[in-house]
């Protein structure tokens, strides 16, 4: 094997579910802790059954894993103990300085019966506890759902808006196709959340059509795409990319699990496509415990497979640093304004 990223590069994972992201041994802890009746009273079925496994090897499948994971974090004592596990644990196993966790706080409050407020309170606790303990800037991305009404998301935006200078530093927009969710009904609540100072993400260009990631730069004008490797095939958004600094968290092994891309030699492709176009990206895991993988383990494996050089590996991170949301809290994300200059400068201070 070649040479590896540094283990002394600090990271930032930017794309990180709350709900795959807690190991397996914290996650059936916190289960027996809340009296949750689970469907097997043996650990180790436990661990595959919120963990990939060949049954679950497609986008629904994929997603259905979260039904246990959402509903054991489904309280404010679990929500708190999970992103302090989750945040300190980045640190610990591959020195990730910047973290960003991402959850829908709709669905961890047992439809209603949980108020809220006490549940992102208790998330921002969780943070609170980690930073005391490690050299880490955590912040919180709430999640809208393609499958929830607007009146719903509109609350969660609302909420985040609130909570925006205790630690929330952005939304986004996840779940399958849904034909409830209309990109263009979004496009003014999207706006209210960029005037407020929070970082706009949005999951496109995975499971749904191709033409989906220009609508979104168009409608929704994100600083950043959730996973958007079908943008490789569209040549406007490659320019919109571009043209506008977006950038991508790339999922590699979370892709390959959902059959969203084929293998490693479509990877191959969908990267040089990226480079020869300029289209600035960063890696991420989309969920370290579920997926049973690290962010240095994706790096690794681009290595490994000729994929990406360490110097593009390093450029990925430095490129993460500078467009965490984390970095510009409370502010409007400027990353984008000169995307060349800043990640460099970025670079230099981490």
């Amino acid at each position: 094997m070649g040479r590896l990223l540094s283990r002394s590069i600090p990271l930032a994972e930017l794309h990180c579910h709350l709900g795959s992201a807690v190991a397996p041994a914290i996650m059936w802890g916190i289960a027996h802790a809340q009296g949750i009746k689970l469907p097997t009273k043996d650990y180790w079925a436990f661990r595959e059954m919120i963990t990939v496994s060949k049954r679950s090897q497609s986008f629904d499948g994929y997603l259905q894993l979260f039904h246990w994971t959402e509903l054991i974090q489904s309280s404010p004592l679990a929500v708190e103990r999970s992103v302090y596990e989750v945040v300190g644990g980045a640190y610990r196993k591959n020195n990730v300085t910047t973290v960003e966790l991402r959850f829908n706080p709709m669905k961890r409050n047992r439809n209603g019966e949980q108020d809220l407020d006490h549940i992102i309170a208790a998330a921002v606790r969780g943070m609170d506890r980690a930073m005391l303990e490690y050299p880490v800037r955590p912040g919180l991305i709430f999640c809208l759902d393609r499958s929830f009404p607007f009146q719903l998301n509109e609350i969660i935006v609302e909420k985040a808006i609130a909570w925006r200078d205790r630690g929330v530093v952005g939304i986004d927009v996840a779940g399958p196709e849904s034909a409830m969710f209309r990109v263009a009904d979004y496009r003014r609540l999207f706006q209210r959340a960029r005037q407020h100072g929070l970082g706009i993400t949005v999951h496109t260009g995975e499971s749904g059509p191709i033409e989906e990631v220009a609508r979104v730069i168009e409608l929704l004008e994100p600083d950043r795409i959730g996973h958007g490797v079908k943008a490789a095939y569209d040549p406007r958004a490659m320019a919109m990319l571009r043209e506008r600094g977006i950038v991508l968290e790339i999922c590699p092994s979370s892709n390959l699990h959902t059959k969203v891309v084929s293998g490693w030699d479509e990877f191959r492709w969908i990267f040089d496509t990226f480079r020869r176009n300029e289209v600035r990206f960063t890696i991420s895991t989309d969920g370290p415990e579920m997926l049973r993988t690290y962010i240095r383990d994706e790096m690794a494996t681009l290595g490994r497979l000729g994929i990406l050089s360490v110097d593009e590996q390093e450029q990925a991170a430095a490129t993460a640093m500078a467009a965490s949301f984390v970095r510009n809290a409370g502010d409007v994300p400027s990353f984008r304004v000169q995307p060349a200059t800043r990640i460099s400068v970025e670079r230099e201070e981490a």
